[in-house]
């Protein structure tokens, strides 16, 4: 069975097709913390590069990213920090 982390790598792989993709499992940060598990995988920082968050606000790329990942958070996952950014082109 994949973690939680290689699951939210390949949903946001398959439907970003990001140039860059960061997936941080911060779980172990917030221990103790409401929605934290013993077990972990309930706080994930993720850092995406995709041309497909042209004319996205920052707003609309985070609820992008949000529901892309909406699976996650109906069985488990907690909270996300999400910096999602289009290439620079220079």
């Amino acid at each position: 069975m994949k973690s939680r982390q290689q699951r939210i790598r390949d949903k946001l792989t398959k439907t970003f097709a990001p140039v860059t993709l960061s997936v941080t499992d911060e779980s172990a940060r917030h221990a103790g913390h409401a929605g934290a598990r013993p077990e972990g995988e309930t706080h994930f920082k993720v850092e995406l590069t995709s041309d497909a968050f042209t004319g996205l606000t920052r707003v609309a790329r985070q609820r992008a990213v949000m529901g892309a990942l909406s699976q996650e958070f109906d069985c488990g996952l907690h909270a996300l920090s999400i910096k999602a950014e289009i290439p620079s082109k220079g």
